[in-house]
Order: structure tokens, then C-alpha cells, then sequence
């Protein structure tokens, strides 16, 4: 089987001094595509780095990360595990930036919105203003977008449907959250959704499999986070997880989800 982690964060400093081994623990399993998104500049330049570094199963989408473009960082820098810009996100910079490297990648993300760490309306509207900026911007390069959309389903599927009106570029939703009548809404406007990891101990993603047609469906992890085994970082290896689950609930076996799987990855970024 061919196996996919469409979206992780390896920069991370959890994986300082464990790369090889967590690149090997995935090998191990059949994952032969690891998808490793930026959140800002320093974050966008360490996934570069470590696509050269393991060329073949890295991937690289680099991203803008709606809160950080808005100035919202984390109390404790070091909490998060990632490089934090330091000083203003340029985002007209780093659209130059990625510009420049569009051919070394696969997509744009992770971008987005997000209404949990961001409260105010007025930060919202901002945050809005620039999703649609990006948006047309991943359009004009033709490259797919990967989106987070925390607490935010509704609006971020509001300013979708109005950007993108005759699928200029594919869409995928990240750990996409929101009820099953936006699930649907999300699926019937032909876009794609991951199944993360942790799939067997959140029941919303069981419905996410029930609900999108297998043709649109994608495994990931979002390592380190979302840990299907408690107490443990998560790991590209865990996609298991997710196949076995979209393999139960669509009816099939385990080698034909984790197979539609990397066909829908090699139709999304025309592989």
C-alpha cells in the first residue's frame, strides 16, 4: 500500500533529534508521501530545508496562518513547539516568498480562519480580507490550498464558494470540524477532506467518512498533534489509523482506501 500524511508540522521542535527515526517508522507502515506545512516565514523556510533534507517522501505547502498574519501569538513563544515570526508578518512578503518557490511545492497551507484563538469581530473581518488575498493569490499561481478553519466553518466556506467559482484550484480541508450539513456543503462544492489519525477516538470524523464520497477523502495526522494513543506526540506513521477507519466505514479493504486515497492526492496536485 501506498500511504499519505497530507498534512503535519515536522518542524516542530519535538522532532529535533528524532527525524530519522520517525522518517523510518513511516517508511516502515508504507507511507511514501509525508506533507509538511508552513505556518509563517520561519516555519515556510524549515520546511524548504527539510524537503531537501529527505527528498522524495517530504512534501512542502507552505502556509499563512490567519492568526499569526493578524499579529495573535501564543503567550509562551517556545508553547507551541514552531518558530514564531518575529517582528510583522509581511504577508505581501512572503506572497513574493512563496512566488519565488512555487515550483518546489506542492500547495499553499496552511491558511484559513480561525475563531478560537481570535475573539473580536474587527479581527475577524481582517482575517477575512486576507483569506480572499490568498486565495486569489493560489489561484493566479494555480496551486491547491489547504485550509484550517477553526471555530470558523461556516464563514471560511462562505468566502470559498464566493472565491472559487468554477474550481479554479482544489481545495482540502484540514481536520474540518463542523456539522454534517456543512460537511455536505463542503463535499457537494467539490472539495476535499482528511481524515486524521485520531479518527477512532473522535466520532465527528466518522461521519466526515460516511458523509464525503471516498473520492474526496484524504488521510492525515497533524503531527505532532492529535495523537490517537494517549500520552504519545503523533507521528506520520499513524495514518494507519485513518485508512483502517475510511476502509470500515465505506465497506472496503484497507489496500483500496489506502489506493483511491493516493489517487485522489495524485488528482489533486496533478501527479
Amino acid at each position: 500500500m501506498k500511504l499519505l500524511d497530507m498534512h503535519c508540522h515536522l518542524t516542530h521542535d519535538y522532532y529535533n533529534d528524532k527525524m530519522d527515526d520517525v522518517i523510518a517508522a513511516a517508511k516502515d507502515v508504507g507511507v511514501v508521501k509525508v506533507v509538511v506545512s508552513g505556518v509563517n516565514p520561519p516555519t515556510n523556510r524549515e520546511v524548504l530545508k527539510l524537503q531537501e533534507k529527505y527528498p522524495g517522501i517530504i512534501g512542502a505547502t507552505l502556509g499563512l496562518y490567519p492568526t499569526d498574519l493578524i499579529g495573535i501569538k501564543p503567550e509562551d513563544p517556545g508553547e507551541s513547539g514552531l518558530s514564531v515570526t518575529r517582528g510583522e508578518f509581511d504577508l505581501d512578503s512572503e506572497l513574493k516568498f512563496i512566488l519565488e518557490n512555487k515550483d518546489k511545492i506542492l500547495g499553499i497551507g496552511e491558511i484559513g480562519m480561525d475563531f478560537h484563538w481570535s475573539k473580536e469581530a474587527s479581527e475577524h473581518d481582517l482575517q477575512e480580507e486576507n483569506f480572499r488575498k490568498i486565495i486569489r493569490f493560489a489561484i493566479s499561481i494555480k496551486k491547491p490550498i489547504i485550509i484550517h478553519s477553526r471555530k470558523a466553518e461556516v464563514r471560511v466556506l462562505d468566502v470559498l464558494e464566493e472565491e472559487i467559482k468554477n474550481n479554479e484550484i482544489q481545495v482540502i480541508h484540514h481536520c474540518f470540524s463542523g456539522k454534517k450539513k456543512l460537511v455536505t456543503r463542503a463535499a457537494q462544492l467539490g472539495h476535499n477532506l482528511t481524515v486524521p489519525a485520531i479518527v477512532k477516538k473522535l466520532n465527528q470524523f466518522e461521519y466526515l467518512i460516511d458523509l464525503v464520497p471516498i473520492g474526496q477523502l484524504l488521510s492525515e495526522t497533524d503531527a505532532p498533534w492529535l495523537s490517537p494513543t494517549p500520552g504519545e506526540k503523533n507521528e506520520p506513521k499513524n495514518v494507519v489509523y485513518s485508512i483502517a477507519a475510511i476502509a470500515k466505514i465505506k465497506g472496503i479493504s484497507e489496500k483500496e482506501a489506502a489506493g483511491k486515497v493516493w489517487e485522489n492526492f495524485e488528482r489533486i496536485f496533478d501527479l
